[in-house]
């Protein structure tokens, strides 16, 4: 049984942040899911996923000028939590990844419904759209 679904009380009306959050839902379901000789495989393209969208998040937060700082002081803390996690699996302690797992079902669901709903509100209000932004790529070209 997946530890987190996808419904419409996720979509938060910015198509890159709707996507980008129902990765994190699957990737979250596959690490509760995984058995355990997959398990760190999992947690790591799950960190993987989750820095890549937790720039992303940081970066539409600096280019809209969106204030709140305490919202990228989360997302350091949730990926230093799953970088300390990685290395307690690494080590053989599977308890405390399957731990990990269960807590960021309903940390995402808080998340979500708190500090993203502000920010996606915040960039249809502004009119900044993540979709036509410069990113690291498209600026090299």
């Amino acid at each position: 049984m997946p530890l987190l679904a996808w419904d419409a009380r996720f979509e938060l009306g910015v198509p890159l942040m709707d996507t980008t959050h129902q990765e994190f839902v699957e990737l979250v379901n596959a690490l509760g899911e995984s058995e355990d000789a997959q398990f760190l495989a999992c947690l790591d393209r799950l960190l993987e996923h989750t820095v890549r969208h937790f720039e992303e998040e940081n970066r539409w937060m600096e280019e809209s000028a969106f204030g709140p700082v305490c919202h990228i002081g989360e997302h350091q803390h949730v990926l230093d939590v799953i970088r300390m996690v990685r290395e307690r699996v690494a080590g053989g302690d599977l308890q405390v990844g399957r731990k990990l797992a269960g807590e960021l079902a309903p940390w995402f669901e808080h998340h979500a419904s708190t500090m993203d709903t502000i920010l996606a509100s915040h960039m249809t209000q502004v009119g900044y759209d993540p979709g036509l932004a410069k990113t690291p790529a498209s600026e090299a070209a």
